[in-house]
């Protein structure tokens, strides 16, 4: 047998028995041909190191890295990720089937497998504004795109539940390919409607009775470790022999910080090891299983006729990646890309940000005597409380009230489909002065801003606009921090330890300004997003996720 390229003496994981023996891995044409070849090519000496599949992640958004599609890959390669299941949907809400072009653009070609879920949900609900929308004619056009698997996380529950004939639409289009789930805290006959129409994941599971009940309901849970979300710990106890098949790892949202610190799935399955799970549970997790619940029948093992995605470990129980192979090439070693990954040109997709100052107005009339819905904050979970307090007023206008950690939010469409502007109160930011800006604002990705008084929020958001889109922390009118987006109004094309550090300073800055949250920006781009419980403003008002309905600021 001959082989383009012969890797010896590793210690290799047959995921089959879930046992490692000791051999050499023969590669041809980007293929594992055997395990031994008589007339090799290139020969590299493993001495006796620890041979795995690339890993998978199970469900991410490329965009929340904040890194293009090409600065993602740069930064996961390193860390053994060679392939991710991802959902364009951030992109998509603000720029459409552009947006989604865009991704598949610049993941092409590249040493790394990227495939994509048609987005579901663009908008998210019906209570928000949205730069496109993706019906279900859409849906079925993107899903005839290469690369495409399935449909990406159905965020609408209550539209499942409730047979909204635009959604039904939309899962009768993906019929017989992957349907990813979304479904936080959904049980019972709920639960069962939504899976019999057809989702069959979960990444929104934050204890383990919730996960357990939507396994038995015939979904697969993936464990989701964001830098908000993280659920891990949580979840492990999902992680046996038995259950493997039907637990994936994902990563949903992480920071550029998270990745630098944190690394990517490489972090949880050294985290799963260093729990107890054993090794070969833990990375099945993270290969075969999930390359299986996608229809991805021939990567994430090591076996003939499998494509050569490698992963060459310096040690088991730490899970230090070494070597990293896609197709039988090297393309990372001791932490870097040892290959070009190339970038593609992002200005039809930058400059997104059009937003009317001139005519906003952040103006409440204060009802005297009369508690306001606010919305109470987890520094660990992207789900709010929903709490009643009585407001601050000024000359008859509902103002901040740091002293009480009671401010103002504001969320302003900034797509140039009218300007409207969503406003409401928020506690667990902690700030005592000043105001912090966003325009990644999940989903819809409209400006968003919590400040001390209006005059700061207003800053903020002209900052916002002067930028192109990203994030800042502004005091007075004093900008302390900027972190540019030009991306989309979502990522930057520099490279992932310039998109931290600023990040970084970002997050310092708010610390600075009073706030005890870990990571501030990531928690305030949650606030607008009204399919996650229980209470979320968007561009046109409050939303009760639990009614799934608008609601007035004022409870009385």
């Amino acid at each position: 047998m001959r082989a383009d390229l012969l890797l010896r003496d590793g210690r290799i994981l047959d995921l089959f028995s879930g046992t490692f023996f000791r051999g050499d891995i023969a590669i041809s044409d980007g293929r594992i041909a055997g395990f031994g070849a008589s007339d090799p090519g290139e020969v590299r000496d493993l001495r006796g190191r620890w041979v795995v599949p690339g890993l998978i992640d199970s469900h991410v958004h490329i965009e929340s890295s904040q890194l293009s599609p090409a600065g993602f890959v740069r930064a996961v390669l390193p860390h053994g990720t060679t392939c991710v299941i991802a959902d364009p949907h951030e992109i998509a809400n603000v720029l459409g089937i552009r947006g989604i072009r865009y991704m598949l653009d610049a993941t092409e070609g590249l040493p790394f497998r990227a495939y994509f879920m048609a987005p579901s949900c663009v908008p998210a609900s019906p209570y928000e504004t949205s730069g496109a929308v993706l019906d279900h004619g859409k849906i079925a056009e993107v899903l005839a795109f290469d690369r495409v698997l399935g449909l990406g996380e159905v965020m609408n529950y209550p539209g499942v539940v409730g047979g909204d004939p635009e959604v039904m639409a939309k899962l009768a289009a993906a019929a017989g390919r992957p349907i990813d789930g979304h479904a936080p805290g959904l049980s019972a006959e709920a639960l069962w409607s939504y899976v019999s129409a057809g989702p069959r994941t979960d990444h929104e599971c934050t204890s383990l009775a919730e996960a357990e009940e939507k396994l038995r309901a015939g979904m697969h849970i993936l464990i989701r470790e964001g830098t908000t979300a993280r659920n891990l710990d949580t979840l492990l106890p999902l992680l046996t022999e038995g259950r493997a098949p039907f637990v994936h790892l994902c990563t949903d949202d992480r920071h550029p910080e998270t990745l630098l610190d944190e690394g990517h799935i490489d972090g949880l399955v050294r985290r799963a090891i260093s729990s107890g799970v054993p090794a070969h549970v833990a990375i099945g997790a993270a290969t075969i299983h999930t390359a299986r619940a996608y229809g991805l029948d021939d990567i994430g093992a090591i076996a003939p006729g499998y494509r050569a995605d490698l992963i060459v470990l310096d040690d088991l129980e730490r899970f230090e990646v070494g070597e990293v192979y896609v197709g039988g090439r090297r393309v990372a070693a001791d932490g870097a890309c040892t290959v070009e990954i190339p970038t593609i040109d992002s200005t039809p997709v930058s400059n997104t940000v059009r937003i009317d100052l001139d005519r906003l107005s952040l103006s409440i009339p204060c009802e005297e005597g009369v508690e306001a819905r606010v919305i109470g904050v987890d520094p660990e979970q992207v789900i709010t409380g929903s709490l009643l307090e009585a407001p601050a007023c000024s000359d008859s206008e509902v103002v901040s009230d740091p002293k009480r950690d009671l401010l103002k939010l504001a969320v302003v469409e900034r797509q140039g489909k009218g300007g409207s502007v969503g406003l409401g109160l928020v506690r667990g930011f902690g700030l005592k002065r000043g105001a912090l800006g966003s325009t990644v604002a999940h989903d819809s990705h409209n400006a968003i801003v919590v400040g001390c008084s209006d005059r700061e929020i207003l800053a903020a958001i002209a900052a916002l606009s002067r930028i192109g889109g990203g994030q800042v922390v502004v005091a007075g009118e004093e900008v302390l921090a900027s972190h540019p987006l030009p991306i989309a109004g979502l990522m930057s094309d520099r490279p992932l330890e310039e998109v931290a550090a600023s990040a970084r300073r970002l997050n310092a800055a708010a610390a600075e300004l009073g706030s005890l949250l870990p990571a501030p920006f990531m928690t305030l781009s949650f606030l607008a997003l009204p399919v996650i419980p229980h209470l979320k403003l968007t561009d046109r008002g409050l939303v009760d996720v639990d009614s799934f309905k608008i609601v007035p600021l004022f409870a009385g």
